[in-house]
């Protein structure tokens, strides 16, 4: 939301402690979404991938509360919540190629970097994103999708793409410039291109559709109705209904 000097004004959650559940929620899931995107139970980076995603959205969470505290001098449960789904979206591409230390320096840049995105999304770009999506997982996406090019160990992933050499496969695997600066300036020319043609591809998608879709059916709702709130306009039923009553007597 924004307000009439044009800066953005937060809209507070309602129930702090349920978001920090559904948070918690979320992390317990991210270990089938990572560890179970491995080829088999069997495959031996398994218990690699699930660790590294702990560390990550730990340090992720932990960092973006301390950041937040050092700049407002108060700790933000809500930006602790996005501290640790940015680590987490941020080690999920490169969750099987790095090592532990490895995932918790990049969980901690995406505690970081989600603060300041978010402050830069809402304040200089003016776009509406209250949750802060983009930058959790448009802007820690992408520096996990780079992360690839910069940590990755070369322990795993031996002959795939351009690991590759002749008949047989390399020695190493996917690796990093950090690892080996020959092998991984190429793995991350190919992250980095990799990133902008998702930003490119899905930008246009998503841009098309809700342009068509505001067309066939205006997506912003009548400003009467945001007046006295959604919930009842567009769902037929108030979501806090014992406040809706002690309003009407007040």
């Amino acid at each position: 939301m924004r307000g009439r000097d044009g800066k953005a004004r937060a809209l507070p959650g309602h129930h702090i402690p349920m978001a920090m559940l559904g948070t918690f929620i979320l992390l317990f899931g991210w270990f089938g979404f990572n560890a179970a995107s491995t080829f088999a139970v069997t495959d031996v980076q398994l218990g690699v991938v699930a660790t590294n995603t702990a560390i990550a959205a730990a340090f992720g969470a932990v960092v973006a509360m301390l950041w937040v505290m050092w700049r407002t001098g108060k700790p933000d449960p809500g930006m602790m919540a996005n501290g640790m789904l940015a680590g987490l979206v941020a080690i999920t591409a490169p969750c099987a190629f790095v090592d532990p230390i490895s995932a918790a320096i990049l969980g901690s840049v995406a505690g970081i970097l989600v603060v300041l995105s978010i402050s830069f999304v809402e304040n200089k770009l003016k776009v509406d994103d209250p949750v802060g999506a983009i930058s959790v997982h448009g802007v820690c996406g992408t520096w996990g999708v780079l992360c690839i090019g910069l940590f990755a160990n070369g322990k795993y992933g031996a002959g795939w793409n351009a690991t590759t050499e002749g008949k047989g496969a390399s020695l190493s695997g996917v690796t990093g410039i950090f690892h080996n600066f020959s092998e991984g300036i190429g793995q991350l020319g190919a992250q980095a291109i990799g990133a902008v043609v998702l930003w490119t591809v899905m930008f246009a998608i998503v841009y098309g559709w809700f342009k068509l879709s505001n067309k066939i059916n205006p997506i912003r709702s009548k400003e009467e109705d945001e007046l006295v709130g959604l919930d009842l306009p567009e769902m037929g039923v108030l979501a806090y209904p014992e406040f809706s009553q002690t309003a009407g007597h007040n």
